[in-house]
Protein backbone atom coordinates (compact mmCIF):
# COMPACT_ATOMS: atom_id res chain seq x y z
CA UNK A 1 0.00 0.00 0.00
CA UNK A 2 1.68 3.30 -0.82
CA UNK A 3 2.49 5.35 2.01
CA UNK A 4 -0.05 8.47 3.40
CA UNK A 5 2.13 11.75 3.40
CA UNK A 6 0.98 14.14 6.26
CA UNK A 7 0.05 17.62 4.71
CA UNK A 8 3.03 20.46 4.93
CA UNK A 9 2.12 23.75 5.60
CA UNK A 10 4.97 25.72 5.26
CA UNK A 11 2.92 28.67 6.07
CA UNK A 12 2.93 27.70 9.75
CA UNK A 13 6.45 27.77 9.81
CA UNK A 14 7.30 30.92 8.06
CA UNK A 15 8.81 32.72 11.49
CA UNK A 16 10.99 29.92 11.71
CA UNK A 17 11.90 29.98 7.97
CA UNK A 18 12.79 33.75 8.20
CA UNK A 19 15.13 32.97 10.94
CA UNK A 20 17.13 30.32 8.92
CA UNK A 21 17.42 32.55 5.87
CA UNK A 22 18.62 35.67 7.99
CA UNK A 23 21.40 33.29 9.48
CA UNK A 24 22.36 31.85 6.40
CA UNK A 25 22.22 35.40 4.63
CA UNK A 26 24.41 36.93 7.70
CA UNK A 27 26.81 34.06 7.67
CA UNK A 28 27.64 34.77 4.23
CA UNK A 29 27.84 38.54 4.77
CA UNK A 30 30.38 38.15 8.18
CA UNK A 31 32.51 36.37 5.17
CA UNK A 32 32.37 39.20 3.27
CA UNK A 33 32.57 42.34 5.50
CA UNK A 34 35.42 40.31 7.77
CA UNK A 35 35.70 41.65 12.03
CA UNK A 36 34.95 45.38 10.23
CA UNK A 37 31.23 44.53 10.04
CA UNK A 38 30.74 43.14 13.20
CA UNK A 39 28.60 46.75 14.05
CA UNK A 40 26.98 46.35 10.95
CA UNK A 41 26.02 42.37 11.53
CA UNK A 42 24.56 42.77 15.11
CA UNK A 43 22.17 45.70 13.90
CA UNK A 44 21.13 43.67 10.65
CA UNK A 45 20.45 40.85 13.45
CA UNK A 46 19.08 42.48 15.63
CA UNK A 47 16.55 44.39 13.01
CA UNK A 48 15.90 40.86 11.29
CA UNK A 49 14.43 39.64 14.74
CA UNK A 50 12.19 42.76 15.06
CA UNK A 51 11.08 41.76 11.45
CA UNK A 52 10.45 38.36 12.86
CA UNK A 53 8.38 39.56 15.70
CA UNK A 54 6.25 41.19 13.47
CA UNK A 55 5.51 37.91 11.43
CA UNK A 56 4.83 36.45 14.40
CA UNK A 57 2.43 38.73 15.56
CA UNK A 58 0.91 38.25 12.09
CA UNK A 59 0.48 34.73 12.18
CA UNK A 60 -2.31 34.85 14.77
CA UNK A 61 -1.51 31.39 16.21
CA UNK A 62 -4.46 30.10 14.25
CA UNK A 63 -4.29 26.57 15.86
CA UNK A 64 -3.14 24.44 12.99
CA UNK A 65 -0.78 21.65 12.51
CA UNK A 66 1.60 20.45 9.97
CA UNK A 67 4.15 17.41 9.00
CA UNK A 68 1.97 15.24 10.81
CA UNK A 69 0.91 17.06 14.26
CA UNK A 70 5.07 17.43 15.11
CA UNK A 71 4.76 21.48 14.59
CA UNK A 72 1.63 23.12 16.32
CA UNK A 73 1.07 27.03 15.53
CA UNK A 74 -1.26 27.90 18.34
CA UNK A 75 -1.74 31.54 21.00
CA UNK A 76 0.65 30.11 23.18
CA UNK A 77 3.60 29.16 20.67
CA UNK A 78 2.99 32.98 19.42
CA UNK A 79 3.21 34.38 23.12
CA UNK A 80 6.20 32.35 23.33
CA UNK A 81 7.60 33.16 20.40
CA UNK A 82 7.27 36.71 20.84
CA UNK A 83 9.12 36.59 24.65
CA UNK A 84 12.07 34.44 22.69
CA UNK A 85 12.37 37.22 20.41
CA UNK A 86 12.62 40.01 23.41
CA UNK A 87 14.52 37.30 24.98
CA UNK A 88 16.86 37.23 22.29
CA UNK A 89 17.29 40.90 20.64
CA UNK A 90 17.68 42.13 24.47
CA UNK A 91 21.11 40.33 25.05
CA UNK A 92 21.87 41.07 21.40
CA UNK A 93 21.49 44.85 21.92
CA UNK A 94 23.88 45.10 25.45
CA UNK A 95 26.37 42.90 23.83
CA UNK A 96 27.27 45.17 20.91
CA UNK A 97 30.06 46.93 22.65
CA UNK A 98 31.15 44.04 24.68
CA UNK A 99 31.75 42.17 21.49
CA UNK A 100 33.59 44.89 20.04
CA UNK A 101 35.59 45.75 23.10
CA UNK A 102 36.61 42.33 23.11
CA UNK A 103 37.47 41.69 19.71
CA UNK A 104 35.14 38.78 19.22
CA UNK A 105 34.25 37.51 15.83
CA UNK A 106 31.19 39.52 15.72
CA UNK A 107 29.71 37.83 12.33
CA UNK A 108 30.06 34.43 14.35
CA UNK A 109 28.63 35.17 17.31
CA UNK A 110 25.23 36.57 15.61
CA UNK A 111 24.79 33.98 13.41
CA UNK A 112 25.30 31.13 16.11
CA UNK A 113 22.90 33.15 18.43
CA UNK A 114 19.98 33.13 15.82
CA UNK A 115 20.80 29.06 15.14
CA UNK A 116 20.21 28.80 19.35
CA UNK A 117 16.97 31.00 19.01
CA UNK A 118 15.60 28.79 15.73
CA UNK A 119 16.19 26.16 18.45
CA UNK A 120 14.09 27.75 20.69
CA UNK A 121 11.52 28.49 18.47
CA UNK A 122 11.30 24.63 16.86
CA UNK A 123 10.73 23.54 20.74
CA UNK A 124 7.95 26.15 21.32
CA UNK A 125 5.95 24.71 18.40
CA UNK A 126 7.01 20.66 19.16
CA UNK A 127 3.97 18.40 18.79
CA UNK A 128 6.11 15.32 19.36
CA UNK A 129 9.31 14.34 20.93
CA UNK A 130 10.89 14.07 17.60
CA UNK A 131 10.30 18.15 17.04
CA UNK A 132 11.03 18.71 20.58
CA UNK A 133 14.96 17.17 20.34
CA UNK A 134 15.56 18.50 17.23
CA UNK A 135 15.06 22.07 18.70
CA UNK A 136 16.95 21.46 21.69
CA UNK A 137 19.75 19.96 20.20
CA UNK A 138 19.99 23.08 18.03
CA UNK A 139 19.82 25.38 20.82
CA UNK A 140 21.83 23.45 23.03
CA UNK A 141 24.72 22.67 20.80
CA UNK A 142 24.51 26.45 19.72
CA UNK A 143 24.87 27.51 23.32
CA UNK A 144 27.60 25.04 24.03
CA UNK A 145 29.44 26.91 21.26
CA UNK A 146 28.82 30.53 22.89
CA UNK A 147 30.12 29.80 26.06
CA UNK A 148 33.09 28.65 24.64
CA UNK A 149 33.37 31.55 23.09
CA UNK A 150 36.29 33.99 24.52
CA UNK A 151 38.98 32.31 22.47
CA UNK A 152 42.71 32.19 24.63
CA UNK A 153 40.19 32.29 27.76
CA UNK A 154 40.62 29.47 29.78
CA UNK A 155 37.50 30.38 32.06
CA UNK A 156 35.60 30.53 28.96
CA UNK A 157 36.78 27.24 27.50
CA UNK A 158 36.19 25.58 30.36
CA UNK A 159 32.90 26.94 30.90
CA UNK A 160 31.95 25.52 27.55
CA UNK A 161 33.27 22.27 28.33
CA UNK A 162 31.58 21.46 31.19
CA UNK A 163 28.03 22.47 29.81
CA UNK A 164 28.72 20.53 26.74
CA UNK A 165 29.79 17.08 28.87
CA UNK A 166 26.89 17.80 31.31
CA UNK A 167 24.40 18.93 28.65
CA UNK A 168 25.01 15.86 26.40
CA UNK A 169 24.59 13.57 29.69
CA UNK A 170 20.92 15.31 30.19
CA UNK A 171 20.35 15.08 26.43
CA UNK A 172 20.76 11.13 26.51
CA UNK A 173 18.62 10.88 29.42
CA UNK A 174 15.86 12.64 27.80
CA UNK A 175 16.64 10.41 24.70
CA UNK A 176 16.06 7.53 26.69
CA UNK A 177 13.09 8.41 28.32
CA UNK A 178 11.53 8.84 25.00
CA UNK A 179 12.62 5.73 23.97
CA UNK A 180 10.82 4.26 26.91
CA UNK A 181 7.12 6.34 26.13
CA UNK A 182 7.76 5.23 22.35
CA UNK A 183 8.18 1.79 23.35
CA UNK A 184 5.22 1.92 25.49
CA UNK A 185 2.62 3.57 22.79
CA UNK A 186 4.22 2.86 19.40
CA UNK A 187 4.21 6.93 18.96
CA UNK A 188 5.86 10.39 20.09
CA UNK A 189 3.03 12.68 18.96
CA UNK A 190 2.21 14.17 22.42
CA UNK A 191 -1.68 14.27 21.32
CA UNK A 192 -1.50 10.11 20.96
CA UNK A 193 0.34 9.25 24.13
CA UNK A 194 -2.35 11.68 25.72
CA UNK A 195 -4.99 9.32 23.99
CA UNK A 196 -2.66 6.07 25.13
CA UNK A 197 -2.93 7.03 28.64
CA UNK A 198 -6.50 7.77 28.78
CA UNK A 199 -7.19 4.23 27.39
CA UNK A 200 -4.54 2.57 30.26
CA UNK A 201 -7.63 3.86 32.45
CA UNK A 202 -5.07 5.02 35.58
CA UNK A 203 -3.09 1.29 35.09
CA UNK A 204 0.35 3.22 34.10
CA UNK A 205 3.11 0.73 33.41
CA UNK A 206 6.57 1.43 35.39
CA UNK A 207 8.02 2.49 31.92
CA UNK A 208 5.95 4.76 31.36
CA UNK A 209 5.96 6.62 34.69
CA UNK A 210 10.29 5.99 34.26
CA UNK A 211 10.13 7.62 30.81
CA UNK A 212 7.98 10.63 32.20
CA UNK A 213 11.23 10.81 35.11
CA UNK A 214 13.63 11.03 32.45
CA UNK A 215 11.81 13.42 30.56
CA UNK A 216 11.61 16.27 33.34
CA UNK A 217 14.97 15.31 34.40
CA UNK A 218 16.93 16.15 31.33
CA UNK A 219 14.21 19.51 31.06
CA UNK A 220 15.03 20.52 34.21
CA UNK A 221 18.82 20.08 33.28
CA UNK A 222 18.11 22.87 31.31
CA UNK A 223 16.08 24.79 33.16
CA UNK A 224 18.79 24.92 36.09
CA UNK A 225 16.15 23.00 38.29
CA UNK A 226 18.10 21.38 41.17
CA UNK A 227 19.41 18.92 41.46
CA UNK A 228 20.45 19.65 37.71
CA UNK A 229 21.72 22.40 38.23
CA UNK A 230 25.56 22.27 38.86
CA UNK A 231 26.48 23.28 36.05
CA UNK A 232 25.20 26.68 35.90
CA UNK A 233 27.49 28.77 38.38
CA UNK A 234 30.70 27.90 36.70
CA UNK A 235 29.26 28.31 33.25
CA UNK A 236 27.56 32.01 33.95
CA UNK A 237 31.09 32.81 35.66
CA UNK A 238 33.20 31.67 32.72
CA UNK A 239 31.20 32.55 29.54
CA UNK A 240 31.51 35.70 28.41
CA UNK A 241 29.01 38.13 30.15
CA UNK A 242 27.25 38.74 27.00
CA UNK A 243 26.24 35.25 27.09
CA UNK A 244 25.60 34.83 30.51
CA UNK A 245 22.94 37.33 29.60
CA UNK A 246 21.23 35.21 26.74
CA UNK A 247 21.98 32.04 28.41
CA UNK A 248 19.98 33.38 31.53
CA UNK A 249 16.85 34.10 29.76
CA UNK A 250 16.04 32.61 26.19
CA UNK A 251 16.88 28.74 26.80
CA UNK A 252 14.74 28.90 30.22
CA UNK A 253 11.51 30.44 27.84
CA UNK A 254 11.73 27.19 25.48
CA UNK A 255 12.41 24.78 27.68
CA UNK A 256 9.13 25.99 29.88
CA UNK A 257 7.43 26.26 27.15
CA UNK A 258 8.35 22.23 26.56
CA UNK A 259 7.52 21.77 29.74
CA UNK A 260 4.26 22.48 28.85
CA UNK A 261 3.84 20.64 26.00
CA UNK A 262 5.19 17.50 27.21
CA UNK A 263 3.13 17.59 31.07
CA UNK A 264 -0.47 19.58 29.79
CA UNK A 265 -0.60 17.81 26.83
CA UNK A 266 1.23 14.07 26.68
CA UNK A 267 1.14 13.65 30.42
CA UNK A 268 -2.03 15.28 31.90
CA UNK A 269 -3.65 12.31 33.42
CA UNK A 270 -0.45 11.43 34.92
CA UNK A 271 -0.87 15.09 37.25
CA UNK A 272 -0.54 12.97 40.46
CA UNK A 273 2.71 11.89 39.56
CA UNK A 274 4.50 14.74 38.25
CA UNK A 275 3.01 17.49 40.13
CA UNK A 276 4.37 16.32 43.51
CA UNK A 277 7.80 15.43 41.66
CA UNK A 278 7.79 19.21 40.50
CA UNK A 279 6.64 20.58 44.13
CA UNK A 280 9.78 18.50 44.91
CA UNK A 281 12.32 20.25 42.23
CA UNK A 282 10.82 23.33 43.24
CA UNK A 283 11.55 23.32 46.98
CA UNK A 284 15.00 21.57 46.42
CA UNK A 285 15.64 24.68 43.78
CA UNK A 286 14.87 27.27 46.23
CA UNK A 287 16.77 26.24 48.92
CA UNK A 288 20.13 25.74 46.75
CA UNK A 289 19.29 29.14 45.03
CA UNK A 290 18.73 31.19 48.06
CA UNK A 291 21.51 30.05 50.96
CA UNK A 292 24.21 29.09 48.19
CA UNK A 293 23.73 32.79 46.38
CA UNK A 294 24.94 34.11 49.90
CA UNK A 295 28.17 32.93 50.28
CA UNK A 296 29.14 34.40 46.47
CA UNK A 297 30.86 37.08 46.06
CA UNK A 298 31.19 37.26 42.18
CA UNK A 299 28.36 39.07 40.19
CA UNK A 300 27.21 36.50 37.54
CA UNK A 301 27.98 33.39 40.30
CA UNK A 302 25.23 35.15 42.30
CA UNK A 303 22.87 35.51 39.86
CA UNK A 304 23.02 31.78 38.45
CA UNK A 305 22.21 30.66 41.99
CA UNK A 306 19.37 33.15 41.60
CA UNK A 307 18.08 32.20 38.62
CA UNK A 308 17.90 28.55 40.43
CA UNK A 309 15.27 30.28 42.98
CA UNK A 310 13.65 31.87 40.27
CA UNK A 311 13.08 28.27 38.71
CA UNK A 312 11.81 27.14 41.64
CA UNK A 313 8.92 30.02 41.81
CA UNK A 314 8.30 28.82 38.37
CA UNK A 315 7.85 25.45 39.17
CA UNK A 316 5.47 25.42 41.67
CA UNK A 317 3.06 27.61 39.53
CA UNK A 318 3.64 24.38 36.92
CA UNK A 319 2.87 21.58 39.78
CA UNK A 320 -0.43 23.33 41.21
CA UNK A 321 -1.99 21.91 37.56
CA UNK A 322 -4.59 24.67 37.65
CA UNK A 323 -5.04 27.11 35.02
CA UNK A 324 -4.42 30.22 37.59
CA UNK A 325 -0.98 28.30 38.24
CA UNK A 326 -0.37 27.93 34.25
CA UNK A 327 -0.96 31.82 34.11
CA UNK A 328 1.68 32.73 36.96
CA UNK A 329 4.21 30.76 35.29
CA UNK A 330 3.61 32.80 32.20
CA UNK A 331 3.62 36.66 33.70
CA UNK A 332 6.43 35.24 36.24
CA UNK A 333 8.58 34.35 33.17
CA UNK A 334 7.53 37.20 31.19
CA UNK A 335 8.82 39.64 34.08
CA UNK A 336 11.98 37.82 34.45
CA UNK A 337 13.33 37.99 30.90
CA UNK A 338 13.25 41.98 31.77
CA UNK A 339 14.64 42.11 35.25
CA UNK A 340 17.35 39.60 34.55
CA UNK A 341 18.28 41.00 31.08
CA UNK A 342 18.51 44.69 33.04
CA UNK A 343 20.87 43.78 35.65
CA UNK A 344 23.07 41.67 33.36
CA UNK A 345 22.95 44.73 31.26
CA UNK A 346 24.64 46.96 33.86
CA UNK A 347 27.10 44.09 34.88
CA UNK A 348 28.04 44.55 31.04
CA UNK A 349 28.18 48.34 31.49
CA UNK A 350 30.51 47.90 34.43
CA UNK A 351 32.65 45.49 32.42
CA UNK A 352 33.80 47.93 30.40
CA UNK A 353 35.65 49.94 33.23
CA UNK A 354 37.52 46.89 34.15
CA UNK A 355 35.02 46.06 36.75
CA UNK A 356 31.39 44.52 37.42
CA UNK A 357 32.29 40.55 38.05
CA UNK A 358 32.77 41.06 41.78
CA UNK A 359 30.06 42.33 44.24
CA UNK A 360 32.68 44.66 45.59
CA UNK A 361 32.82 46.70 42.09
CA UNK A 362 29.57 48.21 42.68
CA UNK A 363 30.72 49.94 46.21
CA UNK A 364 29.76 53.89 46.11
CA UNK A 365 28.25 53.75 42.12
CA UNK A 366 25.18 55.61 43.74
CA UNK A 367 27.44 58.34 44.48
CA UNK A 368 29.70 58.37 40.67
CA UNK A 369 26.73 57.23 38.26
CA UNK A 370 23.46 57.63 40.62
CA UNK A 371 21.60 56.61 37.98
CA UNK A 372 22.90 53.80 37.30
CA UNK A 373 22.87 52.59 40.86
CA UNK A 374 18.69 53.29 40.86
CA UNK A 375 18.19 51.13 37.84
CA UNK A 376 20.06 48.60 39.75
CA UNK A 377 18.47 48.80 42.35
CA UNK A 378 14.91 48.73 40.94
CA UNK A 379 16.06 45.46 39.43
CA UNK A 380 17.70 44.04 42.65
CA UNK A 381 14.56 44.84 44.54
CA UNK A 382 11.91 43.56 41.79
CA UNK A 383 14.11 40.28 42.13
CA UNK A 384 13.49 40.08 45.87
CA UNK A 385 9.78 40.51 45.14
CA UNK A 386 9.28 44.18 46.96
CA UNK A 387 6.59 45.96 46.12
CA UNK A 388 5.67 48.16 44.15
CA UNK A 389 8.00 46.32 42.13
CA UNK A 390 6.53 43.39 38.68
CA UNK A 391 8.78 41.07 40.93
CA UNK A 392 6.25 41.38 43.40
CA UNK A 393 3.80 40.41 41.15
CA UNK A 394 5.22 37.61 39.94
CA UNK A 395 5.36 35.82 43.30
CA UNK A 396 2.18 36.97 44.44
CA UNK A 397 0.52 35.54 41.53
CA UNK A 398 2.74 32.10 41.82
CA UNK A 399 1.80 31.71 45.67
CA UNK A 400 -1.87 32.50 44.95
CA UNK A 401 -1.90 29.91 42.42
CA UNK A 402 -0.26 27.86 44.87
CA UNK A 403 -3.01 28.64 48.19
CA UNK A 404 -5.46 27.87 45.84
CA UNK A 405 -4.50 24.19 44.26
CA UNK A 406 -4.13 23.41 48.42
CA UNK A 407 0.03 23.14 48.08
CA UNK A 408 -0.11 25.79 51.33
CA UNK A 409 2.74 23.95 52.48
CA UNK A 410 5.08 24.51 49.63
CA UNK A 411 3.75 28.21 49.10
CA UNK A 412 4.36 29.23 53.04
CA UNK A 413 8.39 27.68 51.70
CA UNK A 414 8.27 29.49 48.78
CA UNK A 415 7.64 32.92 50.93
CA UNK A 416 10.23 31.79 53.67
CA UNK A 417 12.99 31.72 50.79
CA UNK A 418 12.04 34.69 49.15
CA UNK A 419 12.80 36.69 52.38
CA UNK A 420 16.42 34.68 52.86
CA UNK A 421 16.74 35.32 48.78
CA UNK A 422 16.22 39.36 49.78
CA UNK A 423 19.10 38.98 51.90
CA UNK A 424 21.80 38.79 48.55
CA UNK A 425 19.71 41.13 46.35
CA UNK A 426 19.99 43.97 49.40
CA UNK A 427 23.95 43.50 49.92
CA UNK A 428 24.17 44.85 46.28
CA UNK A 429 22.11 47.72 47.05
CA UNK A 430 23.86 48.10 50.22
CA UNK A 431 27.26 47.91 48.40
CA UNK A 432 25.84 50.77 45.71
CA UNK A 433 24.28 53.32 48.47
CA UNK A 434 26.40 52.95 51.56
CA UNK A 435 30.01 52.23 50.98
CA UNK A 436 32.45 54.50 49.85
CA UNK A 437 33.49 53.81 45.95
CA UNK A 438 36.17 51.82 44.74
CA UNK A 439 36.31 52.56 41.15
CA UNK A 440 36.08 55.82 39.56
CA UNK A 441 32.96 54.47 36.94
CA UNK A 442 33.88 56.43 34.09
CA UNK A 443 32.79 54.16 31.51
CA UNK A 444 30.84 55.15 28.49
CA UNK A 445 26.77 53.89 28.27
CA UNK A 446 26.04 52.86 24.78
CA UNK A 447 22.73 54.41 23.80
CA UNK A 448 21.58 51.05 22.91
CA UNK A 449 22.48 50.09 26.50
CA UNK A 450 21.04 52.81 27.78
CA UNK A 451 17.61 51.68 26.08
CA UNK A 452 17.87 48.43 27.46
CA UNK A 453 18.33 49.10 31.31
CA UNK A 454 15.67 52.06 31.16
CA UNK A 455 12.83 50.44 29.27
CA UNK A 456 13.60 47.39 31.42
CA UNK A 457 13.28 49.43 34.33
CA UNK A 458 10.35 51.17 33.28
CA UNK A 459 8.46 47.45 32.62
CA UNK A 460 9.30 46.82 36.37
CA UNK A 461 7.69 49.67 37.76
CA UNK A 462 5.16 49.50 35.20
CA UNK A 463 4.10 46.18 35.71
CA UNK A 464 4.22 46.55 39.49
CA UNK A 465 1.28 49.20 39.31
CA UNK A 466 -0.72 48.37 36.65
CA UNK A 467 -0.82 44.47 35.78
CA UNK A 468 -3.72 44.43 33.88
CA UNK A 469 -2.23 44.05 30.46
CA UNK A 470 0.26 41.35 31.38
CA UNK A 471 -2.31 39.47 33.12
CA UNK A 472 -4.86 39.87 29.85
CA UNK A 473 -2.11 38.48 27.40
CA UNK A 474 -1.65 35.91 29.73
CA UNK A 475 -4.53 34.61 30.95
CA UNK A 476 -5.25 34.41 27.06
CA UNK A 477 -2.85 32.31 26.01
CA UNK A 478 -3.38 30.27 28.69
CA UNK A 479 -6.56 28.92 27.44
CA UNK A 480 -5.77 26.30 25.00
CA UNK A 481 -4.72 24.52 28.12
CA UNK A 482 -8.18 24.46 30.33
Amino acid sequence: MPVQMPDINLGLMLPEILVALLAMALLLLSAWYGKEGRGTIGWMSIFGIGLIALAIMASGGSGQTTFGGMFVDDQFARYMKLLICIATALPLLISLNYIRDNKMDGGEYYVIVLFSMLGGMIMISSGDFIMLYLGLELMSLSIYVLAAFKRGDVKSSEAGLKYFILGSLASGVLLYGISLIYGSYGTVTFSEVAQGLASAHGHVSPAVGLGMVMIIGGLSFKIAAAPFHMWAPDVYEGAPTSVTALMGVMPKVAAFAVLYRVLLIAFPAMHDQWGPLLQFLAVLSLAVGSFAAIAQTNIKRMLAYSSIGHVGFLLIGLATGTSDGYQSVLIYLTIYVFMNTGAFALVLILNQDGTGDNLTDFKGLAKRRPYLALLMATFMFSMGGIPPLAGFIGKLYVFMAAVKAGMITVAIVGVLFSAVGAFYYLRVVKYMYFDEAESAFSMRVSASSQAVVVMSGIIMLVWGIFPGSLLAWTETTIRMFQ
